[in-house]
């Protein structure tokens, strides 16, 4: 993998256009570090999916999720960030400067590279699913439980993330569904205890999503029972999925410390991963928050943290060259 001319080689290459990258790319680029972002397969990251973000600071009316993603964009470029579309297939971490490739095809070397991949939140893979996404259909109580005051919900899933997700909608739905394929939940039992005592919450065990049902927004759910297979409906208006998130950090695993989900470890107060020159930020190494503005701040930080430890190696650099053009001085003398 080598590159064929001075464009291929940059400071700064960022992987992935999400709020983090983007936010990265925005602070990267005011440090003069020309960087280059690769927007790669799903540009805008989750957000393009959501309809109306109510809780981004800065929007008192909130603003739709693909509009903010191209605000973050259009901000990206106008401090002269590079832009390019394409995916990460291969990266070699493993000499400097570091080696990517882009579609299996294009050389690409990086002084410093800030992963911002994200995550892709795990669906049913029902046909309906992703057809009414933000339109009932969600994976974020947090994003969009505002919008289901009043009314009957849903929730898919056992661990503490779909109970989390239950609790958080009983500040707005009437009442919300738990749908579990088993018979108990997987959840930690604090969560489970909180969300039995709930008299907002009810149980539907031993049960799939078989169907989502409605036209232009969701109306309700066709249920199975996964013992009988007998089939049922159930009208709700809002259907949270919560069976979990999956990293996208596939490429990354064989040079980096990652969880056992995937996600890469960073070292405390900072986006530093264990290949130092490397730095990850937003879901790619967030399972806790998985918020957009947490997503953006940690952007900040990986950019303000690439910038510092460029700086660093820089003077480093400089001063080793300039401790080895005197004793070559002195040796010639």
């Amino acid at each position: 993998m080598k590159a064929s001319n001075s464009d291929h080689h940059r400071s700064t290459i960022i992987i992935g256009a999400g709020a983090a990258g983007l936010t990265a790319a925005i602070y990267a680029a005011r440090a003069n570090l020309k960087p280059l972002v690769i927007r790669g397969p799903k540009p805008g990251g989750q957000l393009v999916t959501t309809s109306n973000v109510e809780n981004y600071p800065g929007f008192i009316n909130g603003i739709l999720g693909p509009e903010l993603m191209r605000c973050f964009e259009a901000q990206a470029a106008r401090f002269e960030t590079e832009l390019r579309q394409g995916t990460i297939t291969t990266v070699d971490f493993s000499q400097r400067p570091f080696h990517l490739v882009v579609d299996r095809e294009q050389s690409l070397l990086a002084d410093t590279v800030i992963i911002a991949t994200g995550a892709t939140p795990r669906y049913l893979g029902l046909e309906n699913e992703q057809r009414l996404l933000g339109r009932g259909v969600s994976s974020c109580a947090t994003c969009d439980g505002f919008f289901f005051q009043g009314q009957d919900v849903a929730v898919v899933g056992g661990g503490d993330a779909a109970l989390e997700n239950a609790l958080f909608l009983t500040r707005f739905a009437d009442h919300i569904f738990v749908i579990h394929r088993r018979a108990q939940l997987r959840a930690s039992k604090i969560m489970q205890q909180l969300a039995f005592s709930s008299s907002k919450l009810s149980f539907i065990w031993d049960t799939r999503v078989k169907d989502i049902l409605g036209d232009e927004e969701l109306e309700g759910l066709l249920l199975e029972e996964v013992k009988t297979g007998e089939t049922s409906i159930l009208p709700v208006k809002g259907l949270f999925v919560s069976i979990g998130h999956r990293p996208n950090t596939e490429i990354f695993k064989e040079w980096l410390e990652m969880d056992e989900l995937g996600y890469i470890f960073t070292q405390p107060d900072s986006t530093y991963t264990s290949v130092a020159g490397v730095f990850a930020c937003g879901d790619a190494q967030d399972r806790v928050y998985r918020q957009a503005v947490t997503a953006a701040g940690s952007g900040c930080m990986a950019a303000i943290d690439a910038e510092r430890w460029l700086q660093t190696n820089h003077s480093l650099k400089s001063k080793i060259a300039k401790e080895i053009k005197q004793l070559k001085f002195m040796q010639r003398k």
